[in-house]
């Protein structure tokens, strides 16, 4: 990856992530922390990391930023409402920042070589689900399944 195409998805999902702590409005935080999860997704891209990549669009963005965003709509009657800076989560954001730079900075660097690992690939992720993970993969699906149901039938309204 070209450094000017990883600082240009750096500053998009900085810009996201700040806008995300910092906004009034709870549904703009909300699209902008989509946004913010859009750019992580693009760095797991770029360094060949498809299958994360694809996980975290489908699961984090599809289902978790989507549930967010339903979940203000279905319950706040007041969604045009500021909700003033939550300036306790920014410093708590920073103050994390730092120690992560620090921590980062005072590692010292390892000198030896990873070792090599074969290529770790969708097709070969599907195999394994699809042969020696079947029934968990089906016991989670049946778990999602009533999950959904029973979300479904708390939102319905009881019809007269």
């Amino acid at each position: 990856m070209s450094s000017t195409a990883f600082i240009v998805i750096a500053i998009l999902t900085l810009a996201a992530a700040l806008a995300a702590a910092t906004l009034q409005k709870l549904m703009h935080a909300a699209l902008s922390f989509a946004v913010a999860l859009v750019g992580v997704a693009a760095f797991f891209f770029s360094l060949g990391a498809e299958f994360v990549g694809l996980v975290l669009v489908f699961v984090y963005i599809g289902a978790v930023a989507v549930l967010i965003v339903f979940t203000i709509l279905l319950t706040r009657r007041d969604v045009g409402k500021d909700r003033g800076t939550n300036w306790s989560g920014v410093i708590v954001a920073v103050a994390v920042f730092g120690g992560l730079i620090w921590t980062i900075l005072e590692t010292p660097s390892l000198s030896a070589a990873a070792p090599q690992i074969p290529a770790l690939t969708v097709r070969r992720i599907g195999e394994a689900l699809m042969t020696n993970y079947v029934w968990p993969l089906q016991c989670i699906g049946v778990l999602l399944t009533a999950a959904l149901i029973g979300a479904l039938i708390l939102v319905m309204e009881e019809r007269r």
